[in-house]
Formats: C-alpha cells, sequence, structure tokens
C-alpha cells in the first residue's frame, strides 16, 4: 500500500500548563508559519464590524531589484472594534492573489488605540513583473487581538494586469466589504486524497500497542498550480503540532514534473493517548521543490479546530469544517481506515 513506511516516537508535553510550556506553544505557533482559515486572506475574523473608511497607499515596481512595493501610508475613519474602550488596534495586511509564485502574505505593525492609523511602511515583494501581471493585489486592515481573534474592517482588492505603472503617488481608496470572487473559493490549490487510523493502546493485545498510533497515508494530489512550463516537482512535509522539531517532522518523496502526484506514503506516528488527539492538530503542506527554496502550494491541518492546545491558544489550531469531520471520524472509528478527499488551501 505505500513506498515508504515512517513510525515517529511522539510524546506530548501534555496537562502541564507551566509559562514554559506557553511560551513554547508560542515559539511552535510562529515557526509553523500559521494562519489561514478557508481562505487565508480572511483567517481568524471573529469580528461582526461593518467596513468603513479609507486607505492611503502607493503601488511600485523596481526594476532594478526586480521588486514589487506597497507603500501604505495610513487609514482614515477605520471601524471602532471595541466599542465599550471605543478602541481598534488596526494593521493592514496584503496578499498577492492566487498566490502562485510564493508565500505571498505581509503586514504592517500594530497602531494601538486609533481608528486614524498613520504607518509609512513599505510591503516588499520579490518577484518578476510578468508573473506579477497575473496576480491580484489584496489589501485588507484588520484589528489586532491578543488572543488572535482578529476582526476584519474592510479591503481592497487590485488587478495588476490592468493597473497604470506610472502612477507611483499615494492616493486614498475607500475600504469594502468582502470581495466576492475571494468568497467563492477563487483561491484553488488542488485536492489530497488520503486515509487516517487511530490505534489506541492495547486495542490490538494486551500493551500491543503500549501507546496510540495515528496512521498517515497520504495517496496522492490533484490539480497542483503549475509553476513552470514543465510542471511541478512537489513533495509533502508532516508534522503533528504543537511539536515541530525533527522528531515530528517527515517527507515524503519529490514527483518530478507533475500536477497530479502520487506520493503512496504512510507515515506512523506513536504516543497518542486518546486524549492528546483533542489537542494535537496533523498538518500536511505541499510543496514544489527548487535547489535555493521551496515553495508553498497549499496544505491542510487535521484536528478539531477548537483554536486552544493543551488550554493554550494557538492560530494553527484552525481546522476547516471538512477537516474536523475528518479527524471526528477517524476518534470515533478507532481502527478503522478513514478515506478523504480535502481541498488544500493557504496556511
Amino acid at each position: 500500500e505505500s513506498d515508504t513506511a515512517s513510525e515517529i516516537s511522539f510524546q506530548f508535553t501534555k496537562h502541564k500548563k507551566t509559562p514554559s510550556i506557553g511560551s513554547h506553544s508560542s515559539d511552535m505557533a510562529s515557526v509553523s508559519s500559521v494562519s489561514g482559515s478557508v481562505l487565508s486572506v480572511y483567517s481568524g475574523d471573529f469580528g461582526s464590524v461593518d467596513a468603513q473608511g479609507t486607505v492611503e497607499f502607493a503601488l511600485d515596481y523596481d526594476e532594478k531589484n526586480r521588486e514589487f512595493q506597497v507603500h501604505v501610508s495610513q487609514c482614515k475613519d477605520l471601524a471602532v472594534v471595541d466599542e465599550k474602550k471605543g478602541r481598534s488596534d488596526p494593521y493592514v495586511k496584503t496578499y498577492l492573489l492566487p498566490d502562485k509564485a510564493r508565500m505571498g502574505k505581509r503586514k504592517t505593525s500594530v497602531k494601538k488605540r486609533t481608528v486614524n492609523p498613520i504607518y509609512n511602511e513599505v510591503l516588499r515583494y520579490k518577484i518578476e513583473k510578468m508573473v506579477l501581471l497575473i496576480q491580484k493585489l489584496n489589501l485588507s486592515v484588520w484589528h489586532n487581538d491578543p488572543l488572535g481573534r482578529n476582526s476584519f474592517l474592510g479591503e481592497i482588492e487590485i488587478d495588476l494586469a490592468s493597473w497604470d505603472w506610472s502612477n507611483r503617488k499615494l492616493n486614498w481608496y475607500a475600504l469594502k466589504p468582502r470581495s466576492l470572487s475571494a468568497v467563492n473559493g477563487v483561491d484553488h490549490r488542488g485536492v489530497m486524497s488520503l486515509s487516517i487510523k487511530y490505534v489506541p493502546p492495547g486495542s490490538l493485545g494486551p500493551k500491543n500497542p503500549p501507546s496510540g498510533e495515528v496512521h498517515i497515508w497520504v495517496k496522492d494530489v490533484k490539480d497542483l498550480l503549475q509553476l513552470r512550463p514543465s510542471g511541478v516537482d512537489s513533495f509533502v512535509k508532516c508534522y503533528v503540532l504543537p511539536d515541530t522539531s525533527k522528531k515530528s517532522y517527515q517527507k515524503t518523496r519529490v514527483i518530478k514534473r507533475d500536477t497530479n502526484p502520487v506520493f503512496n506514503h504512510t507515515i506512523v506516528y506513536d504516543g497518542f493517548h486518546t486524549e492528546d488527539l483533542k489537542d494535537a492538530c496533523v498538518e500536511l503542506t505541499v510543496w514544489d521543490h527548487e535547489k535555493l527554496t521551496n515553495h508553498f502550494l497549499g496544505g491542510i491541518r487535521l484536528g478539531l479546530g477548537t483554536g486552544l492546545s493543551y488550554g493554550i491558544s494557538v492560530d494553527w489550531m484552525d481546522s476547516t469544517q471538512e477537516e474536523v469531520a475528518f479527524w471526528q471520524e477517524m476518534m470515533l472509528a478507532a481502527n478503522e481506515w478513514i478515506e478523504g478527499l480535502l481541498p488544500l488551501r493557504s496556511l
């Protein structure tokens, strides 16, 4: 059934809510480049504030350095998120959609207690002009919440193919509600076929297995983004969060020049107690392999999507409804392979 069977011993630091564990989880969150839900642009949106106000910015392309630059100047008359305290803590986030060339998220600093923030920051993308012109710029404004429950304040979306590149001046733009194009899922990244199984401790006989096991069978991926005329050279990474150490890390072989790669790769993680299934998250990401750097293509996160891991707020516990249902089905059907077909998304 598989070309590779990897078995990883995995021990959780469960039920320990010490300051050191808390800081460790925070570190893990940043290391695994987390953020994102079904649509990465709107990740973590827990607010119900109507979009209002304006944003001032300018666009430029530096031909010499092959760099796209977004000069974010300021915002005016943003919505108030915390009405009791009469405050918003806004920041600006940009994406290149559909993020074909590389991870396209950039953001400014957070300005606290203001609805008229001044940034004067430049968000930069190293990208070829011809690649840039087939993308859209999504610029959105958000209220920053300490617990990660950020609120969407408005956005503007620009088709870069029709942009007037002689216009380098700062201009004001009205912030709008979420765009229908993004909500309708333009950001298609492919679909992963896989099976998962949980083997509880002692379920196969006395002390067999000695600890619970999660089996992950990565079968194939369909309709990957094609970054080159020859296709894409892809592989899959796997972590069991909150652990992003080498002990948790596994990957498949690279399948070359194929937008529909077949991996047929099985990974087994042991050290799982049944209660760990509520707090852990299996993160599977697909990457395009190149000599100098690997490009992120999309991924999934399998877990309960509660936003919490061992009592600590983490933004990588953000599974979609489909991913949560898949994980729950595995939890309810011990020792049975559960088959799934899940769309890849931004993380």
